[in-house]
């Protein structure tokens, strides 16, 4: 299951991030996107979803979400 499947208000834990793109690991990292860690989905538009990782609400794009085994 990815993240871009997970229903607003539903809390999950990270599994993996699914892309050879170091650049973006590195990204996800910085915000505390890594395997292990618990989200939330706030907001689900078409294209764009909206999630608190610790304390921080970021808004992700549905293919970076799709990347992000849950």
């Amino acid at each position: 299951m990815t993240l871009r499947t997970v229903e607003p208000g539903k809390e999950v834990q990270i599994k993996s991030i699914n892309t050879e793109d170091e650049a973006l690991k590195s990204f996800l990292f910085s915000l505390g996107c890594y395997a292990g860690e618990s989200v939330r989905v706030i907001f689900k538009k078409k294209r764009n979803l909206v999630l608190t990782i610790k304390n921080g609400r970021y808004s992700i794009d549905s293919d970076l979400a799709s990347m992000i085994e849950v």
